[in-house]
């Protein structure tokens, strides 16, 4: 019950009610991603995407991003794109998390260049 209501009232999160309903009736499935995304096109052109899980614009991987972007009017092929041994696997945005990156970020505790003078 409690999925239903976050469904119709939390739009930052997850898809909501309306987005569902519009995606039955006029979206054409056109393929899904590693993480579980699936993305959509209707009859005008229109493209969308539901993420799996949380959503996280930085979760479209390159090979649908031309495709989101209208850059391309094929899919790639996952094999096409030359993957070198040295990259990295994708990782979400942590900006905002404990997680985020800072240049004097030492042992989880960011130094103040100042001291306040009040004691």
């Amino acid at each position: 019950m409690l999925t239903f209501f976050k469904q119709i009232f939390v739009w930052w999160n997850h898809q909501t009610l309306g987005t569902r309903i519009h995606t039955l009736i006029y979206g054409k499935l056109v393929g899904k991603d590693l993480f579980g995304n699936k993305y959509y096109k209707n009859k005008s052109g229109k493209r969308w995407v539901i993420y799996n899980g949380e959503i996280e614009a930085t979760k479209i991987p390159i090979e649908w991003y031309s495709w989101m972007h209208h850059t391309k009017n094929k899919i790639e092929n996952v094999n096409q794109i030359k993957k070198h041994d040295w990259e990295k696997p994708h990782l979400p945005n942590k900006t905002g998390t404990n997680e985020s990156y800072h240049p004097n970020k030492k042992n989880n505790e960011i130094k103040k260049k100042y001291k306040t003078w009040k004691n």
